[in-house]
C-alpha cells in the first residue's frame, strides 16, 4: 500500500486528518505510535524529528508528509476525492484555510491548553483560553448564519479541521443554548460518515482522555447494533 498513517486514534489532529482520508476515500495503512514508547517515538521522529504525529509516508513517492493541513492539502492533490476539499477558485480556497487555521489556533490551542493543565495537575488561571473559546463560538455562529459549511458550499478541509476541534472543546466548554448555528452545524459534522467511523476508532481510548465524563453519552455508547 502507498500510504501509511502515523497517528494516534485519540489525537484531535488526527482526527482531522483521518476524516479526510475517509472523505477522499484513499486506502492506507495504519501505524498507532505510543509517545510514551521510546521505539515509538524514535520510528517517528526517523520521519519528522519534530516527533509531532499525524505523519503520511508515502512510499511510491518516497517522502513524509507532516502536520495536519499540509497532509490534508497533499493527499487532496495527489489522491483526489470525487469532490475536493480544497476549493479551485481562489478566493474560496483562501476562505477554507483561513477557517482551517481558526479552528486550529482559536479552538484547539485553547482546548489543548485546558487539556494539558488537567493532565500536569497545573490547576493553572485558565481564564483567557476559556475566553478565547466563547469568542470563537461567538465568531462562528455568526458565520454560519447563512451556510450548511464553515467556508464553502461543499464540506472542505476547514470542516474536517472543524469536527475534532469541537468535539473536544465542547467536553470543556459547551457550545452555548443562543449559539443555534453553530449547534446544528456541529450536529452536521457528527451525522458525517468520515466523523462517525473517526469516533468510533476512538471510542476504545476515550478513558485516556482527562475529562472523559464529559464526552457526550451518544459518542461513548457506540453505533446501535441494531441499526
Amino acid at each position: 500500500m502507498s500510504l501509511t498513517l502515523y497517528y494516534h486514534p485519540l489525537s484531535s489532529y488526527c482526527h482531522k486528518v483521518l476524516i479526510a482520508l475517509y472523505e477522499l476515500g484513499i486506502d492506507f495503512e495504519r501505524r498507532i505510535i505510543d509517545l510514551a514508547d521510546t521505539a515509538d517515538r524514535a520510528e517517528l521522529q526517523a520521519l519528522w524529528p519534530i516527533g509531532k504525529f499525524p505523519v503520511i509516508r508515502d512510499h511510491a513517492r518516497q517522502r513524509s508528509v507532516p502536520e495536519a493541513t499540509v497532509i490534508i492539502e497533499y493527499l487532496d492533490r495527489l489522491y483526489p476525492g470525487q469532490h475536493p476539499l480544497l476549493p479551485g477558485d481562489w478566493e474560496t480556497a483562501l476562505e477554507v484555510r483561513l477557517w482551517d487555521r481558526f479552528f486550529d489556533n482559536y479552538v484547539q490551542h485553547p482546548m489543548q491548553q485546558i487539556v494539558s493543565d488537567r493532565l500536569l495537575g497545573a490547576n493553572g488561571d485558565l481564564t483567557r483560553e476559556r475566553a478565547l473559546l466563547t469568542t470563537a463560538y461567538g465568531m462562528l455562529e455568526r458565520q454560519l448564519a447563512s451556510r450548511t459549511w464553515v467556508a464553502s458550499a461543499d464540506f472542505s478541509l476547514a470542516d474536517c479541521a472543524a469536527a475534532p476541534a469541537l468535539f473536544y472543546a465542547s467536553t470543556l466548554q459547551p457550545f452555548p443554548d443562543n449559539c443555534s448555528h453553530l449547534n446544528a452545524y456541529f450536529d452536521r459534522l457528527t451525522q458525517r460518515p468520515s466523523f462517525q467511523r473517526v469516533i468510533d476508532e476512538a471510542r476504545p481510548y476515550f478513558a485516556l482522555y482527562p475529562f472523559a465524563e464529559a464526552i457526550a453519552q451518544r459518542f461513548r455508547q457506540g453505533p446501535d447494533p441494531a441499526r
